[in-house]
C-alpha cells in the first residue's frame, strides 16, 4: 500500500471528506509506524492533486455532457474527456482509475514543463495540476497565475485561482468552490 492509497481509503470517513492538518499529521504518523513510505521529492505533489481532482470531479462510469455547456465535451470517469468519450459510453471503475492515473501524470508533466525552474512547493504544484486538469494545459501555460508564480509573487498567484470560475461565460458555484479549495492548498493547506 502507498501513502496516497491510505489517505484515499480513509478520506470517505472524514467529515465532509476533508482532512484537517491534524488529521494529516495523525495519518502520517500511522503510515510511518507501518513503514509506508513518504512521497518525497518529485512526486510529493501527487496526493494534493489527486485529492482535489477526486473531490471536485467525482467519478461517473457513464458518459455525461459537460455541465457548463450541456453538450461537448462529453465526460466520464474522474473528469476524462477526449476521443471515444460520447453518449452511451460506460467504463468500469478500474478503467476510470487507470485513465485518471495516466491523465494526472500527463498534466503533472505539463505543469512541470510550464513551471521550468521556478521554486514550487508540493502543495502549490498539486493545486496547479488540479487547475490545469480542469482548464487545460494550454490555458494554464498562458495564465497570469503561472506568470505570477514564476515571478515569486505567490500571494497574488493564489488570488488568480478565483478567476477560473466560469463555464460557457457563466459563474459556476462548483467551480467557485473548487478554485477556493485549490487556492487554499496552494497557500499550504490540505485538500
Amino acid at each position: 500500500m502507498t501513502r496516497a492509497a491510505l489517505f484515499a481509503a480513509v478520506r470517505p470517513f472524514a467529515p465532509q471528506e476533508r482532512f484537517k492538518p491534524e488529521d494529516v499529521a495523525d495519518l502520517d504518523r500511522i503510515a510511518d509506524r507501518w513503514g509506508i513510505g513518504r512521497l518525497d521529492g518529485e512526486y510529493a505533489w501527487l496526493p494534493h492533486a489527486l485529492a482535489l481532482i477526486k473531490q471536485f470531479e467525482g467519478c461517473k462510469l457513464t458518459a455525461y455532457p459537460d455541465p457548463g455547456s450541456g453538450g461537448d465535451p462529453w465526460t466520464i470517469g474522474w473528469g476524462a474527456t477526449g476521443a471515444g468519450i460520447k453518449r452511451g459510453v460506460t467504463w468500469t471503475q478500474d478503467e476510470a482509475d487507470a485513465r485518471l492515473a495516466k491523465d494526472v501524470e500527463r498534466f503533472g508533466d505539463g505543469v512541470s514543463d510550464a513551471l521550468g525552474s521556478a521554486a514550487t512547493t508540493p502543495q502549490q504544484k498539486g493545486a496547479m495540476v488540479s487547475l490545469a486538469y480542469n482548464i487545460g494545459l494550454g490555458a494554464f501555460a498562458g495564465s497570469t497565475l503561472l506568470k505570477l508564480h514564476k515571478a515569486g509573487e505567490h500571494a497574488d498567484a493564489a488570488m488568480q485561482f478565483g478567476r477560473w470560475d466560469k463555464a460557457a461565460g457563466k459563474v459556476m458555484p462548483g467551480l467557485t468552490r473548487r478554485r477556493a479549495a485549490e487556492a487554499a492548498v496552494y497557500r499550504g493547506g490540505v485538500a
